[in-house]
C-alpha cells in the first residue's frame, strides 16, 4: 500500500530551509526532520532570531517520538544505503517539534512544560504502511502513518505551545523520513522499495533529543504518558530518562 502523498495533495507551499513567515521568525517545513543545519528560533524566545546555537547560552533542541526496534535499526539502515546524508546524525523518529534554538537557561522550563504536554495522554498505536514523498516540492521520501497520525497531531500542538510556542508555514503531517537531500534515482529507490513497508508498535511517551557540537541529535529526556511529575533518574551520560520502562 502506498500512501502516493505529496504537499500538493496537502496544501503544503514550497518548503526552505528558513523560510520567513509573518513575524519575521523563520521557520521549517514539516518534511524537514532533525538534522545537521540551522535550527529555527522558539517564538519569543532568542535575542537574535537568525542566530544558529553557536554560544554556549544555546541549545538547539527538537521533540520526537523514536522508533522502536527492531523498525529503527531496518529504517537507519535504509538511510545509510540510500546515502542520506543525515543518516549518521539521527535516528527515525516522528517529529512533535523540529529544530529549534533556545536559551540553555530556558530548559528547566520547557522540560516541565514537556512534562505537563506528555501527562493527560495515553499510550496509543502508530501503524507505518508505505511510502509517501513531498516531491517535486522537497526531495524526501518518507515512510507514512495510516494509524496514529491525529494522536500524534495533538502531542505536537501541545508540545508546541507556551516557552516552546511557535509559527507553522503549513500544516502538521506526521511522518518518518527515510531519504532527504540524495539523488532523485535515489528517491525514486526509497519510494519503490519502501512500498510495502510495515511497522507496528505502541507510543508510551516522546523525547527531547539535543543536537551536540558534533551535529548528533541525542535524547536528554524521555517524557511517557499518563504520569503526572514524570519521575525520572539520571542516565550515566547526563542526561534523564523516564523510571517506566521504555518500548525501546
Amino acid at each position: 500500500m502506498r500512501s502516493g502523498m505529496d504537499e500538493r495533495m496537502n496544501g503544503y507551499p514550497t518548503p526552505s530551509d528558513g523560510a520567513e513567515v509573518p513575524g519575521g521568525v523563520p521557520t521549517y517545513g514539516a518534511d524537514v526532520t532533525f538534522a545537521g543545519r540551522a535550527a529555527v528560533t522558539a517564538h519569543a524566545r532568542a535575542a537574535d532570531p537568525w542566530r544558529t546555537a553557536g554560544g554556549a547560552d544555546l541549545a538547539d533542541i527538537g521533540v520526537a517520538i523514536g522508533i522502536p526496534e527492531p523498525y529503527r535499526g531496518q529504517l537507519q539502515d535504509w538511510r545509510e544505503r540510500l546515502g542520506d546524508p543525515n543518516a549518521a546524525l539521527i535516528v527515525p523518529h516522528v517529529t512533535l517539534l523540529g529544530p529549534t534554538t533556545v536559551r540553555l537557561a530556558d530548559l528547566p522550563a520547557i522540560e516541565n512544560h514537556l512534562s505537563r504536554a506528555a501527562a493527560p495522554h495515553d499510550p496509543f498505536a502508530i501503524w507505518l504502511h508505505g511510502s509517501g514523498t513531498f516531491r517535486p516540492l522537497s526531495p524526501v521520501v518518507f515512510v507514512a502513518l495510516v494509524a496514529g497520525a491525529a494522536p500524534c497531531a495533538a502531542l505536537a500542538a501541545a508540545v508546541r505551545s507556551g516557552p516552546l510556542e511557535r509559527p507553522l508555514a503549513f500544516a502538521y503531517h506526521p511522518h518518518v523520513t527515510v531519504a532527504h537531500d540524495i539523488s532523485e534515482d535515489g528517491l525514486d529507490r526509497a519510494y519503490a522499495e519502501l512500498a510495502d513497508y510495515q511497522a507496528r508498535f505502541e507510543v508510551r511517551g516522546f523525547g527531547l533529543y539535543q543536537r551536540d557540537i558534533d551535529l548528533r541529535w541525542r535524547e536528554l529526556r524521555f517524557f511517557p504518558f499518563g504520569t503526572a511529575g514524570n519521575r525520572t533518574r539520571t542516565t550515566g551520560d547526563g542526561g534523564r530518562t523516564a523510571e517506566a520502562s521504555r518500548p525501546w
